[in-house]
């Protein structure tokens, strides 16, 4: 179908020129403004994109230098993207929200002296900066509100750039095309800073070859064409929408669209009714909440009505998507809940045309994704990282497991280091990180595998399930492999558990802390007339005890079932007395477990599980809500677990 060869197609500039003669009347953009959804066809970002880049050269921007984006998503930023491209420079996004230091940071870094940004607020932050970054010299804007009054040299609207542009287009003829048919697949099409979470942030480069190769896999794999709809309101900084709103967009030539701010994007989410929708965990928890909330306040035969075609849905929505048989009688209950529930649901979230949808970044608890799932929404994870263009993993159609990233994408090889780590090689694989030819060396072996960072196991159906951060998995003496945050994870599903910290690194079988959540197990122990005088006596308590050894023990069944698991059932555990706290340097702020801290301030209790004792004194310092210092004090039970033969074959 394609008149063009694919060698000459290996830069984004390229493949703009392409769309504008394949499908010039086609819309490209979109974005909502004042309440009215304007479009750009390909042929009209074509004339735009060729303006900008014409201004940004006629105030001396050329190859090679890195062009600053800072703004909500706006087709004229991206636009500015592809500008910088064709110019044979590279477009540095950055997070608009970031504090100033962060932004001063990576703008120093990336050695910019060009930047184009959304509005006022963008350009004050860098006229703020510019004792810090005194290379900035130009800063076009594109929202001209509140604008009227700055004379700062080097401040200039987008609008009057592109005028610049086209004068400057007459005056040179010949000089913009030259400049894109220079551009090759190798040179770098953008750089992505990571989020800096350990240390400075570093810049990652993708070649235009790269990202190109990611968009491929991705649109062929889930059959994707130039009739998709997306709405573009994640960062543009962030490595997701680099992927799906450009590499994906110019692969297939599909409409982007831009909400209209960041208040209104459920509205405008139901506007466009999107065909091809992404959302971090977050947004889908968030969005079967409010459904929920709207329940409880609905008339009681209508709440009845959803929850029995909710469970209809739980039994046979998921197998009738994944074109599964499913009993007549089942399939005629559905079509009638879809009818009635599902599709004004969907309706609602404006869901009602996504024929794939995709989460990552977080794991997505299974419940969510069932749920999503049941209604008849093709809600799949993927598995990447900013230096694998978020490009690893997909989950194919049909083919969904629920604890699992799916398979290797088109094009990758993964394959896992003796200690679990999860490598991966693909030509979508980063150039390497901006000026660090040190970190990447530490990421990127002689063999060309980046080092994700991440534990795995693969399934025996060769779908990769992600355990762990690999620093954080072990062994056990016999030679399995010990992921405590997985084993944890399993633990934390149930209500009454509310923090879990699991040993067994060096060690030949697997115990746990367990912290009860307060509010589950007292509701629980009122509804039984269990009487307590706190959390250390309702702890300590003997049927607390029973309650926590069923949930150990279901997910010692589980364990059970998965290949590469089963050695690691938890065998003994204890109800801790105290709650783990951040204030007791126990959990971090966002409440993950600081594990060798906890090592060395229980090491009694450890030894005691690992000793069999049958109990164990403990005294600890704790800090409280008013400052005051005290000690908690107890006799701690420990209770073992029953743990069950290997089932690999039933897995």
């Amino acid at each position: 179908m394609h008149h063009s060869d694919p060698s000459q197609l290996q830069t984004f500039p390229r493949r703009l020129r392409d769309h504008g003669e394949l499908r010039p009347a086609r819309p490209a953009f979109r974005e909502k403004h004042l309440g009215i959804w304007q479009t750009w066809s390909w042929r009209d970002v074509n004339a735009e994109v060729r303006a900008l880049a014409c201004g940004l050269a006629s105030l001396g921007f050329e190859r090679g230098m890195n062009l600053a984006i800072i703004g909500d998503n706006r087709p004229r930023l991206y636009w500015a993207m592809l500008a910088a491209q064709c110019l044979g420079g590279v477009p540095v996004p950055l997070y608009q929200d970031a504090p100033a230091a962060d932004m001063a940071y990576v703008l120093a870094d990336a050695e910019i002296a060009f930047a184009v940004v959304e509005d006022q607020e963008q350009v004050d932050k860098l006229l703020e900066l510019a004792a810090l970054c005194p290379r900035i010299r130009h800063i076009a804007y594109e929202d001209e509100r509140g604008m009227r009054h700055y004379r700062q040299s080097g401040v200039i609207a987008l609008a009057r750039l592109q005028e610049l542009g086209r004068a400057w287009d007459l005056a040179n003829p010949g000089r913009f095309d030259a400049a894109v048919a220079a551009g090759q697949g190798a040179d770098p099409a953008i750089i992505l800073y990571t989020s800096g979470t350990t240390g400075k942030p570093k810049g990652v480069v993708h070649s235009h070859a790269a990202l190109l190769a990611a968009g491929t896999g991705g649109v062929g794999f889930d059959r994707l064409t130039e009739r998709e709809d997306i709405l573009s309101y994640l960062p543009m900084a962030w490595v997701g929408d680099c992927l799906f709103s450009l590499a994906q967009a110019l692969v297939a030539g599909f409409t982007v669209n831009c909400p209209e701010s960041g208040d209104t994007v459920l509205t405008d989410l139901r506007e466009i009714g999107p065909t091809y929708y992404f959302a971090p965990p977050r947004v889908f928890e968030n969005m079967l909440t409010s459904v929920m909330i709207r329940m409880e306040d609905a008339s009681a035969i209508k709440r009845r009505m959803f929850h029995h075609f909710m469970a209809v849905a739980r039994r046979c929505g998921a197998d009738i998507l994944d074109g599964k048989r499913v009993a007549l009688a089942e399939r005629v209950q559905y079509a009638i809940g879809a009818l009635l529930i599902y599709g004004p649901l969907k309706n609602v979230l404006g869901l009602s045309r996504v024929r794939v949808a995709y989460t990552a970044g977080a794991a997505i608890g299974p419940d969510l994704f069932r749920f999503y799932r049941s209604i008849g929404v093709n809600l799949k994870q993927l598995y990447g990282s900013t230096e694998t263009c978020a490009y690893v993993c997909l989950q194919p159609d049909g083919n969904i497991k629920f604890d699992s990233v799916g398979l290797p994408a088109p094009g990758v090889e993964v394959k896992l280091a003796d200690n679990g780590e999860v490598l991966v090689r693909s030509a979508a694989t980063m150039s390497g990180y901006f000026k660090r030819p040190d970190a990447t060396a530490e990421v990127i072996d002689a063999d060309g595998y980046f080092h994700t960072g991440d534990a795995g196991l693969f399934d025996v159906d060769g779908h990769l399930k992600i355990i762990d951060r690999a620093a954080d998995v072990g062994k056990l003496n016999g030679g399995a492999i010990f992921a405590p945050n997985y084993i944890e994870n399993k633990l934390k599903f149930f209500p009454f558990i509310k923090e879990a910290v699991a040993f067994g690194n060096g060690r030949e079988q697997v115990c746990a802390f367990i912290n009860i959540d307060m509010e589950a197990v007292g509701n629980w122990a009122e509804r039984r007339n269990i009487a307590y005088s706190g959390y250390t006596d309702l702890a300590a308590h003997p049927q607390t005890y029973e309650l926590v050894r069923d949930c150990v023990e279901k997910v010692n069944a589980d364990l059970a079932c998965e290949a590469g698991m089963a050695a690691t059932q938890i065998h003994r555990f204890l109800v801790l007395h105290k709650e783990l706290d951040p204030d007791d340097d126990e959990l971090t702020r966002t409440r993950k477990v600081r594990r060798r801290f906890i090592a060395e301030k229980y090491a009694v209790l450890i030894a005691a599980l690992y000793d069999g004792k049958q109990s164990q004194f403990i005294s600890t310092q704790v800090k409280f809500e008013d400052g005051r210092v005290g000690t908690a004090s107890a006799e701690l039970r420990i209770c073992d677990a029953a743990t069950f033969a290997a089932l690999e074959a039933a897995a």
